[in-house]
């Protein structure tokens, strides 16, 4: 559905105040605000003071030492002739110098009160700095844990990712942004990086209209609603038109449906890409496949400021248009309240890494972990109870990887190592031996694995910490083989065969694919990479002084060949089904040609995820009652309330995300199975039960159809309030609709 944003008064200010400025521009003035050019990571060129001083420069990236930060903005505001100040961008992704989980991490939270003080504690240390923009949140859906970007999305739900990165932009930008601690966020990438085909960065996707606008596109539109500042397009090709040349996406869809009043910045050299992609046939093409499309501003390379004033002088772009661009940008210039002031004073903020922030970042890390495994409920460990601990891992004392990715300004310094909060918790009594047994996740050498063999049988418990390293995930990182890398594998065994009860620890930036370790440890507990307080936070959770209660964000496969699986696929005309599933060990030699089950499935593994998506053990022990329906009909106008009662049936207080799934059963496009339409994370105490509610509504049952236009149609629907959207054991209720779109 289409609405038009309300601008607020102070936007309106903004408005009126960069409309009287773009009066006084000269045209080199004008075309200077749509340039972002690098920082020099703490200098300042001849070259760079003589753009900043001529006008040629709207913004600058990557520079973070506030001494040159502030020459740079008094060059610009004392030294121009206009005295316009700079936007200082920064890749501020999951935290600044404090770390947070990383983004697929706090997405396992589900928890939005917690990525926006995530994003708020981000955004006040790097304001602390001179930063006033970060590129994110990134809100792209994917479902390949291949690709290695993952690691910096909020999974692979849209309802999930609109929510969670909707408190993240909330985080960043606060109710105003002109207050000192608020910096600019940009809704990043429109539209369908996560879609690149094998999970390839950088590469290309096909995806229908219908799937953009039922998928890919609700997370960006939340953010375009909500006001984020700025939008920044994909690299990748999208329908064989890549997203910085797109007309069709920055025009038709954000500026004429969406309305969308901010401004958009190109991705690193994309603009230049677009050559290479062959949709253009040099640079001055592709700046004019780009303006037209609509991309405001460009990041770092130089094609708007070499070739638009020479089309310009063709007639092939109309200075009027350049007005409209350079509006959206001074209307943020003014938002941030840069022209009253764009000196940083660090004093005048809290200390980098403080108490506080730090506490936070072991909330987040805490909340995010997710526990998928615990058998005969080993855990929570009695340190009273355990005469040796052996801690074993190339990730259970290293203070950098644990960070993750994108942490371009974190400090390590900061970061306490499951090791050394193992030692904590554990008591003088208790021996702790530690062998790294790797030098680091993807070392193949078995040359440390007889001193991990001994420490395992020497020792009551084995706490294992594997994954894999940073560098691993993220940008340009994107893996085939998603095990766990090197000889993990074969170390993990070792252990287990001395039969010491291993409990696993998995630090990652993706879904691995686990299924050939998970049978053979008692427990296993997901960490992502959870950022500078990660080791408190599991030691926390191994021993009891914190209970899990983290979700999947994302399904986790089997084996790699499964990939894409995520819980809302469709149906199929042969859904695939525990009765009809073959498996090829079954198959007769030489049987003769048949179609077997006749489903849709592998023939070599179960259809099923490893863990599906929203799944998560407690410590704790909930009963769901049966779904009761305040009515079995609704109305367009009107509304039904889906009620669920939770027991918690053990002595453990602790908080379960309850989660609401909807089914379309019939409509005029296929529906999903099932589709997130709902969830609360609620604290529910020992041995106490709680009633929760969820609204229903004609909206909420609403989807793109086949004129891909906003409708919601008449018909049935089952609804699941469930734990994870495994919800088989979980009674299935009726909606009927009538008359909807009368």
């Amino acid at each position: 559905m289409t609405t038009t944003p309300q601008l607020s008064s102070s936007s309106q200010q903004a408005m009126l105040k960069a409309e009287a400025l773009l009066q006084k521009m000269t045209l080199s003035e004008k075309l200077g605000q749509l340039n972002q050019v690098s920082g020099q990571y703490g200098g300042i060129s001849a070259d760079l003071r003589q753009a900043i001083q001529s006008g040629n420069v709207s913004s600058v990236i990557n520079e973070v030492d506030t001494p040159t930060i502030n020459e740079l903005q008094r060059i610009a505001v004392e030294e121009s002739r206009l005295g316009i100040p700079l936007l200082i961008g920064r890749d501020v992704i999951h935290g600044f110098t404090t770390v947070f989980p990383i983004p697929l991490g706090q997405a396992a939270t589900w928890c939005e009160q917690t990525i926006e003080a995530g994003a708020r504690i981000a955004a006040i240390e790097a304001a602390s700095r001179g930063v006033n923009w970060t590129f994110a949140p990134m809100i792209d859906i994917t479902r390949d844990p291949r690709w290695g970007r993952i690691a910096e999305s909020l999974g692979e739900d849209p309802y999930l990712c609109s929510r969670l990165g909707g408190a993240m932009i909330k985080g960043f930008q606060t109710e105003s942004l002109n207050e000192r601690t608020a910096i600019a966020a940009c809704a990043k990438h429109f539209a369908g990086y996560g879609y690149c085909e094998s999970g390839r960065d950088y590469s290309f996707a096909n995806i229908s209209e219908n799937e953009l606008r039922n998928t890919v596109l609700p997370p960006f539109k939340m953010a375009a609603d909500l006001g984020v500042a700025t939008f920044m397009p994909s690299f990748s090709d999208l329908n064989g038109v890549p997203a910085s040349g797109n007309h069709w996406l920055m025009q038709q869809v954000l500026r004429d449906e969406w309305q969308y009043q901010g401004f958009v910045v190109s991705d690193w050299g994309s603009i230049r890409d677009l050559t290479v992609h062959g949709l253009s046939e040099d640079d001055k093409h592709a700046a004019l496949l780009a303006f037209n499309a609509g991309i405001d501003m460009e990041m770092v390379s130089d094609c708007y400021a070499k070739h638009l004033p020479e089309l310009l002088s063709e007639n092939k772009v109309d200075e009027s248009k350049i007005e409209q661009m350079v509006r959206r940008i001074l209307q943020l210039k003014y938002a941030l309240g840069l022209f009253e002031n764009a000196q940083t004073n660090s004093e005048e903020f809290v200390a980098l890494a403080n108490h506080e922030h730090l506490l936070a970042a072991k909330d987040a890390a805490t909340k995010s972990c997710v526990l998928l495994k615990n058998a005969d409920n080993i855990l929570p460990l009695d340190s009273s109870q355990l005469a040796s601990i052996a801690v074993i891992g190339p990730l259970a004392d290293d203070k950098y990887e644990q960070l993750g990715t994108w942490i371009f300004d974190g400090d390590e310094q900061h970061s306490v190592t499951c090791l050394s909060a193992i030692k904590a918790l554990a008591g003088a009594d208790t021996k702790i031996t530690f062998e790294k047994g790797l030098d680091t996740t993807r070392s193949q050498s078995e040359e440390h694995f007889s001193k991990v063999i001994n420490a395992a049988q020497d020792s009551d418990i084995a706490i294992m910490v594997m994954g894999e390293e940073s560098i691993l995930s993220g940008e340009a990182h994107s893996r085939t083989n998603i095990d766990l890398p090197g000889a993990q594998v074969q170390l993990i065994e070792q252990v287990v065969a001395t039969g010491t009860p291993v409990i696993l620890v998995i630090m990652a930036g993706r879904p691995l694919t686990i299924a050939n370790v998970n049978d053979k440890v008692s427990a296993l507990l997901y960490a992502w990479h959870p950022g500078s307080m990660g080791g408190e936070a599991v030691a926390d959770l191994l021993f009891g002084r914190a209970v899990p209660s983290g979700k999947l964000p994302v399904t986790f496969p089997r084996v790699v060949g499964q990939v894409p699986i995520y819980y809302s696929q469709k149906s199929s005309g042969r859904p695939a089904t525990n009765e009809t599933f073959v498996h090829q060990n079954n198959i007769p030699v030489r049987a003769t040609q048949t179609s077997l089950g006749m489903t849709a499935n592998h023939l070599d593994v179960h259809f099923s995820p490893l863990y599906p998506f929203g799944f998560g053990l407690s410590y704790a022990t909930f009963d769901y009652s049966e779904i009761r329906l305040s009515e079995h009909r609704l109305t367009m106008e009107s509304s039904i309330t889906a009620s669920v009662t939770i027991s918690n049936r053990s002595e453990v207080d602790s908080q379960e995300i309850v989660q609401l799934y909807i089914r379309d059963l019939v409509a005029s496009t296929t529906r999903p199975i099932k589709e997130l339409k709902g969830f609360k994370r609620l604290p529910i105490k020992a041995y106490s039960s709680i009633d929760v509610d969820f609204e229903i509504n004609a909206e909420l049952l609403g989807f793109y159809g086949p004129n891909n236009t906003f409708i919601t149609e008449p018909g049935r629907f089952n609804v699941w309030i469930a734990p994870h959207s495994d919800t088989t054991n979980y009674q299935v209720f009726e909606l009927v609709s009538e008359a909807l779109n009368n």
